[in-house]
């Protein structure tokens, strides 16, 4: 149907990293809040999305108190 069509198209567009405001003008949307419909990522682009990611510094090094043994002791005490 003519909406698959649309919804399709949009989504691909979204998926392909085109800004939602170019796909709202494109659809002839008055308002973003309905083209932000299609941007509801699905798996693939959160995988992607994901990958760009590193991981926190934090997560890499536990923090400072982690390591002092004699303050984990003595938390242990409370």
């Amino acid at each position: 149907t003519p909406h698959s069509f649309r919804h399709a198209t949009a989504v691909h567009l979204v998926s392909a990293g085109v800004d939602v405001t170019v796909i709202r003008s494109w659809l002839g949307h008055v308002s973003l809040d309905t083209t932000n419909h299609y941007a509801r990522a699905n798996l693939e682009t959160k995988r992607k999305a994901l990958e760009q990611v590193s991981a926190p510094e934090s997560a890499r090094h536990p923090p400072s108190w982690k390591r002092d043994t004699s303050l984990l002791a003595w938390l242990d005490t409370l």
